[in-house]
């Protein structure tokens, strides 16, 4: 497996590493640590400064790449960083697709800090756009130890597929549990409580038989997913649950205790790039999240 590490030395980048290193990495896995700045809006402002900016630069580049590089280097993989002056979002998204990475691994904040409601701007760009899954760890994950326990919600989409396919790649240790949801949408979600109870025999002959087949469709959809775990994990938790899908994948998450949601760019309710349901759990999930490619 080939990782992208994108840090800028903040704690939440090291955090990020931190986690790396509870992965069963071999020497056959590489980790590509990435340190991207954009003097563009410098350059344009006070281009006077640009000499001391560039001192700045040298004297501080080394030492945040040095930083991921010594907590990543007992990993077992093998460990490169370089350094790109370009926009970081872009930095990331280009590097990914051209040097064939398999899994982009940031920190929640983004490489710039800025906070957009919970994950930072350059993370959600990088999450929307880019070409290749993308793990966004937070850092309550960071800190802990053994173990990791992952819950992987699935729609029987494509986008679900291809994000089965990068957890089985991870070298995950090799006690960690994992536990596949499928969420069906109430067929009465949309219909009033105070009216539901005046939808004669028929319309609910009729909806029990819509709930039966996707019932089946459900099972379906959990049995493919939890194929495509058994080779990492030992024992694969099955549920289905009924609701608004990313909040009871949130409140799944919650209640299991995980330390990272894996989802697809974009399920059958999905929009754009970022499906609805994916934008929701990444701004929201309290534990860290996989966003699967089907590219």
């Amino acid at each position: 497996m080939k990782i992208l590490f994108a840090t800028d030395g903040s704690e939440y980048s090291e955090g990020a590493a931190k986690l790396l290193t509870r992965f069963h990495f071999s020497p056959v896995d590489e980790i590509v640590i990435l340190h991207a700045i954009s003097w563009m809006p410098i350059m344009s402002n006070w281009e006077s400064l640009l000499t001391d900016f560039r001192e700045v630069r040298d004297e501080v580049v080394p030492k945040i790449l040095d930083s991921a590089s010594a907590i990543l280097k007992d990993t077992g993989a093998r460990v490169s960083s370089t350094f790109i002056e370009d926009y970081p979002d872009r930095a990331i998204i280009d590097m990914a697709k051209s040097s064939d990475i398999d899994l982009v691994v940031m920190g929640a904040r983004g490489l710039r800090g800025f906070t957009s409601h919970i994950v930072g701007s350059v993370t959600k760009t990088v999450a929307v756009k880019a070409a290749r899954p993308v793990l966004v760890i937070r850092l309550p994950q960071a800190g802990k130890a053994g173990r990791i326990k992952l819950l992987f919600a699935t729609d029987g989409s494509p986008s679900a597929e291809a994000t089965g396919k990068i957890i089985s790649s991870i070298p995950f240790p090799e006690d960690s549990e994992a536990a596949v949801v499928n969420v069906l949408y109430s067929a009465f979600e949309d219909i009033p409580e105070r009216f539901s109870m005046e939808i004669d025999d028929r319309m609910k002959n009729i909806v029990a038989k819509m709930r039966e087949a996707e019932f089946k469709e459900s099972e379906k959809a959990i049995q493919t997913a939890s194929g495509l775990l058994g080779s990492r994990f030992p024992s694969v938790e099955k549920f289905t649950r009924l609701g608004d899908p990313p909040n009871e994948i949130i409140s799944a998450a919650d209640e299991l205790g995980v330390d990272i949601i894996a989802v697809g760019s974009s399920g059958r309710r999905g929009l754009g790039r970022l499906g609805s349901v994916s934008r929701y759990i990444l701004h929201h999930a309290n534990c860290s999240v996989l966003i699967g490619r089907t590219d």
